[in-house]
């Protein structure tokens, strides 16, 4: 359940602002607020299986954009090699740091641990 909570939290995250503005406030208060599709529908008086069409549709919306673009599968991807590419920076440091004691490598390392960062904030 939690996977299909972050999955649900990820798509609002990247493609919400293609929703329109009650997809986006249904789907808002759903699954980041946690009301039950009973007090949406109290709250908007409008009946429960109303409330749980357009959640549905907006969900449909948002998979269908990531199937198309694949932007949270790149993301993830990206973020997965981000990390390995920063561990292997800091292993090649630490033998020059133990074996070599090379000052042009260490720059060399320095330079690209800061563009490894600069992708993990993207």
């Amino acid at each position: 359940m939690k996977n299909q909570a972050y999955r649900m939290a990820m798509l609002f995250d990247f493609y919400g602002d293609l929703l329109t503005e009650r997809q986006k406030e249904f789907y808002d208060l759903y699954y980041n607020d946690d009301l039950s599709l009973a007090e949406i529908a109290e709250n908007y008086d409008i009946t429960r299986q109303g409330v749980r069409d357009i959640i549905v549709r907006a969900e449909k919306t948002l998979e269908d954009i990531e199937e198309k673009t694949g932007l949270i599968q790149r993301y993830h991807r990206t973020r997965a090699t981000t990390a390995t590419l920063k561990e292997l920076c800091e292993q090649i440091q630490t033998l020059n740091r133990n074996r070599l004691g090379d000052s042009e490598l260490n720059a060399l390392c320095a330079q690209l641990s800061e563009a490894i960062d600069d992708l993990g904030r993207e």
